[in-house]
């Protein structure tokens, strides 16, 4: 049957053909919302958002541009609406990670399953696109979008990510071209200013899965789990940086990240630390657990997504909210 005939099923009420209609773009579409709003959560509910918006106004379609641009526009335009409505509620009070050098953290970041990643449309974007998928998923580019303009976000995800024309955006935004480029041109600008780790410094990571990849993760769950803070300092590049989205700052080097860890783990020196490894935004990843006190279990503590640069680690971001286990399949408890 072609989209044509399946499209009038659709409009005549056809609920099974709508699906067979927008099925195939829904995990690019949650992407897409994620790179944009930061939150895997918040991207679930715009992705059902989206879908509804696309149902109830099914008859508004009219195929000049294809279902796919379509859907982004309605994504795109749900997530800017989220954004206003996020803006306009009272900050969050948060604390500091002690000694930090302060920054201007995203108001909420979390992380990505990889296990999502897989067998995504738009990890072959169009030949407009400058960012290679691998670099477009990694939290440093998601963090350095979270600072941006929620339009000159928008802009440059669908622009640079996706590789939609300057056309096709501004008819996505109802805009002009020329709003669109000049969008694009202060995006890319503010980006680079805030040197999101570089594909160069992505390439140059231990490809997954790979003998040096897993030696390095190896002897850093070892001495973590240890509570080696000397160990640790040794796999660490000198400018590593530590973050805790959505705490509002950054440790920067060996010497301000084994102090926190040292303090850390001293909270937990009778308690022993499991780990399980998982992946997330294309990077390695763990989730720790400190066991109990006063059972023979371990509860989630965080989890801690590892940025690898050659033969070191480069970067280490831990993320406390339980409320990411369930779309990495992990327990809140081991037993």
């Amino acid at each position: 049957m072609t989209e044509a005939a399946v499209l009038k099923l659709a409009r005549a009420g056809d609920e099974e053909a709508f699906r067979s209609l927008v099925e195939p773009y829904g995990r690019e579409l949650q992407l897409h919302c994620y790179r944009i709003l930061g939150s895997l959560q918040d991207a679930e509910d715009l992705l059902q958002e989206t879908l509804l918006a696309a149902w109830g106004g099914l008859a508004e379609f009219e195929g000049r541009a294809s279902m796919r641009s379509w859907l982004y526009r309605i994504a795109t335009n749900r997530c800017l609406n989220a954004l206003r409505a996020r803006a306009r509620r009272p900050p969050e009070s948060r604390a500091d990670l002690s000694g930090p050098t302060p920054m201007a953290e995203p108001p909420w970041l979390e992380p990505y399953p990889d296990a999502m990643l897989e067998g995504i449309a738009d990890l072959a974007p169009g030949p407009d696109a400058r960012y290679e998928a691998k670099e477009s998923v990694a939290l440093a580019f998601v963090t350095g979008l979270q600072q941006l303009a929620p339009r000159q976000r928008a802009v440059l995800v669908l622009r640079d990510v996706l590789g939609f024309q300057a056309g096709e955006v501004a008819t996505m935004l109802e805009t002009s071209e020329a709003s669109v480029n000049s969008a694009l041109q202060r995006a890319r600008a503010a980006l680079e200013s805030r040197a999101p780790l570089s594909a160069d410094a992505l390439e140059r990571a231990p490809l997954p899965g790979s003998a040096a990849e897993l030696e390095l993760l190896s002897q850093f769950a070892d001495a973590f789990v240890d509570g080696d803070t000397d160990r640790i300092a040794v796999l660490l590049t000198d400018e590593a940086l530590f973050t805790m989205p959505p705490e509002p700052g950054e440790l920067h080097g060996k010497a301000a990240i084994s102090a926190y860890l040292h303090d850390r783990f001293s909270l937990t020196i009778d308690r022993p630390t499991r780990l399980v490894p998982t992946r997330a935004n294309g990077q390695p990843a763990f989730a720790t657990y400190v066991g109990d006190a006063h059972a023979p279990i371990a509860r989630f503590n965080s989890l801690l997504v590892l940025t690898l640069q050659g033969e070191r680690i480069s970067g280490l971001t831990r993320f406390g909210d339980t409320g990411i286990l369930p779309a990495f399949g992990l327990p809140g408890v081991l037993r």
